[in-house]
C-alpha cells in the first residue's frame, strides 16, 4: 500500500512512518523540511511547501494520505483541491479540543458539565478558533485553527473517505515540555508540590505519543475505519494530582501535592479555567473496532518522557 504523510516529522509522525514501512508499505513523508526525524531508509522524503510542492504529490497516487497537521479550514480545503480524484483515503488527525466540554474549560461557551466519559457522538464546541488572542500577529496560525472547521470540511465531500482520528493529549520525547514546569518544581523542593486545588481535581485524557502513533497506522491500514471517526487516548484519565504523583515516584520523588485556592498563588500563575469541566475521553470504539491498544507499558513511557526532560533541561 502506498502511505503519504503530510507532516509527520513532530511528534507521532516518525513512529507512524517507521511503523508503516516495517509493515511493508510504501511510505512518503511530505515536510517543509524545518525538522527532521530519523526514519528507515526506505522512507522517501520530499521537502516543500505544500501550496507549492516541489512534485506533483497527485502522481503518487497514495491509497492513504494522512493528514498529520491540518490546521485550519484552509488547510482541508488545500487538501481535497489536490487529492481529490488521486487519493484513496485519508487519515486526518483532529483533537479532543473540538468538545463542547473544552469551549466551556476555556469559559468562550457555557453550559453545564456534560456527561463522562466523552463519546465521539458528543456535543462539539460552539465557539471558533479557541486559541486566537488580542494582539496576536496577523500571520500567527492559532489565529485560524480550529479541528471543527477541519472536520466540517473533510465530512462535506465524499470523494475521498475520511477517518478523522481526534487525539488527546499527546506527551512524550520532543513534545513541547507538558510536564517540565511540575518535574522542575519537584526538583526544587523535594518535600512539597503546590498546585491550585481545582486543578488538582481536574482529569484530562493524555496519551504516549507512540501509543498515539499505533491508532494512526491501525486507521490507515484497516479500510473499515473509512468514515469513522475515532477517539484517541488512555483508558483511564486520573485527576492531575494523582497523575503527578505518578509522574513524581516514576521520577523518584518523594515528596507530596498540596492543593491550594488559587487566590493564594500570583496572579500571573493562576490557573484560568474552569475546571468543573472534565475532558475525559471514551476510547472504547476504536478499541473495540480497530483493536487499538497501547504498544508502550504506562510506566515506560512516562519515564522516556522524564529521561528525555532531564536530558535537555537548561543546566
Amino acid at each position: 500500500m502506498r502511505v503519504l504523510i503530510l507532516g509527520g516529522t513532530g511528534l507521532t509522525g516518525p513512529f507512524v512512518a517507521r511503523r508503516l514501512d516495517g509493515l511493508g508499505h510504501e511510505v512518503t513523508v511530505f515536510h517543509r523540511g524545518e525538522h527532521e526525524a530519523q526514519m528507515p531508509d526506505g522512507v522517501r522524503h520530499i521537502h516543500g511547501d505544500f501550496a507549492h510542492p516541489p512534485v506533483d504529490l497527485r502522481q503518487l497516487a497514495p491509497d492513504v494520505v494522512v493528514l498529520m497537521r491540518a490546521m485550519t479550514e484552509a488547510d482541508a480545503k488545500e487538501f481535497l483541491e489536490v487529492f481529490r480524484g488521486s487519493a484513496g483515503r485519508a487519515v486526518a488527525i483532529s483533537s479532543g479540543d473540538v468538545y463542547a466540554a473544552y469551549g466551556r474549560l476555556l469559559r468562550l461557551d457555557s453550559g453545564p458539565p456534560g456527561d463522562l466519559p466523552i463519546a465521539e457522538d458528543a456535543p462539539l464546541r460552539e465557539s471558533r478558533y479557541p486559541y486566537c488572542r488580542p494582539g496576536s500577529l496577523p500571520g500567527d496560525w492559532k489565529n485560524w485553527y480550529d479541528k471543527v472547521l477541519v472536520e466540517q470540511t473533510l465530512r462535506a465531500q465524499s470523494e475521498i473517505p475520511v477517518t478523522i482520528l481526534r487525539f488527546p493529549g499527546v506527551y512524550g520525547p520532543n513534545d513541547n515540555h507538558r510536564f517540565r514546569p511540575w518535574l522542575q518544581q519537584m526538583t526544587d523542593d523535594p518535600e512539597v508540590l503546590r498546585i491550585q486545588e481545582d486543578f488538582g481535581g481536574w482529569r484530562w485524557t493524555l496519551g504516549f505519543s507512540e501509543d498515539a502513533a499505533e491508532a494512526v497506522v491501525l486507521a490507515a491500514t484497516n479500510g473499515q475505519a473509512a468514515g469513522r471517526t475515532y477517539n484517541v487516548g488512555e483508558p483511564h484519565a486520573p485527576t492531575v494530582s494523582e497523575r503527578l504523583e505518578e509522574w513524581g515516584r516514576i521520577a523518584g520523588w518523594n515528596g507530596r501535592i498540596v492543593g491550594a485556592p488559587a487566590d493564594e498563588f500570583p496572579i500571573s500563575q493562576r490557573m484560568p479555567y474552569d475546571y468543573s469541566h472534565h475532558l475525559v475521553i471514551d476510547t472504547s470504539r476504536i478499541r473495540a473496532e480497530l483493536g487499538y491498544a497501547e504498544v508502550v507499558p504506562r510506566e515506560e513511557g512516562i519515564a522516556r518522557t522524564i529521561a528525555w526532560e532531564r536530558a535537555t533541561a537548561s543546566p
